[in-house]
């Protein structure tokens, strides 16, 4: 059996599952499951880019990559969700894991999660590294709550500033539109930090704040919504390239909190 890292604060108990891409596979609030079940769901970090780039290329300088196609025709989610992590350091309330960037991701370096929990949030880490060269990396999270708790459908409120135009292949078009309404594969901009309201009524509030200016919201299927918070858009290694360098790692937190209803 894979090996589970278990945290725990007064009636909250989350599960992490570090060989199966250190992802958060249960997050239980008095006894609710909060996340989709499943060995593809939960909570996974996506590292070292976020959601689809495009035709699995990008460029580094004068250097042309080519990443494999996990999401025809494009490279969906990064290479972490992939692999097995290493549990730096666990405690009853904190955890620390880590894993080394490798092939098929051309360059190498470290990522590093630290997950922080209390009895009413919990504090997500990433940080990627470089051992070597600078290279475009992005980093975040793809949560799956569950769209349903003990009967309560959940609903998403937020006020992003704009949203990225989706084309025909999903990927954004470069144009900033005013926010849409759902169901949504979209990504949205929220300069001052995300700030993402879901609500299960007479159940539970829980908040998604982090400091970067990228979400992604995905609701289009009816078991769970996705509330993404993530340092590009889309397409970003291209698009918005943001340089890990051996001075200046890539570094961003999420917290979800909670209060019963």
């Amino acid at each position: 059996m894979s090996e589970e890292v278990r945290l725990a604060a007064g009636d909250v108990e989350l599960t992490i599952t570090p060989e199966n891409g250190c992802r958060i596979a249960s997050l239980r609030v008095a006894g609710t499951e909060l996340l989709r079940q499943g060995e593809r769901y939960g909570c996974f970090p996506m590292v070292p880019w976020c959601g689809r780039t495009d035709r699995g290329r990008f460029l580094n300088g004068a250097t042309r990559h080519q990443l494999p196609l996990n999401a025809p025709p494009h490279a969906i989610h990064g290479t972490g969700r992939d692999t097995a992590w290493r549990t730096a350091r666990a405690d009853r309330t904190e955890a620390v894991f880590t894993y080394d960037l490798a092939d098929p991701w051309p360059y190498p370096g470290r990522v590093t999660q630290i997950l922080e929990l209390t009895d009413a949030s919990l504090t997500l880490r990433l940080g990627v590294e470089t051992y070597g060269d600078s290279f475009p990396a992005q980093a975040g999270w793809h949560p799956w709550f569950n769209r349903v708790l003990d009967g309560s459908a959940v609903g998403i409120d937020f006020a992003p500033r704009w949203q990225e135009e989706r084309g025909e292949d999903h990927l954004p078009t470069g144009r900033r539109v005013e926010p849409r309404p759902g169901p949504w594969d979209d990504c949205f901009g929220m300069p001052d930090g995300v700030d993402v309201t879901l609500t299960w009524p007479e159940r539970l509030e829980l908040k998604v704040t982090s400091h970067v200016p990228w979400v992604v919201v995905y609701d289009e299927q009816e078991p769970a919504v996705c509330v993404e918070p993530q340092s590009g858009p889309p397409n970003g290694l291209n698009t918005a390239p943001r340089l890990v360098t051996p001075i200046e790692p890539l570094e961003i937190a999420s917290t979800w909190t909670w209060r019963r209803l």
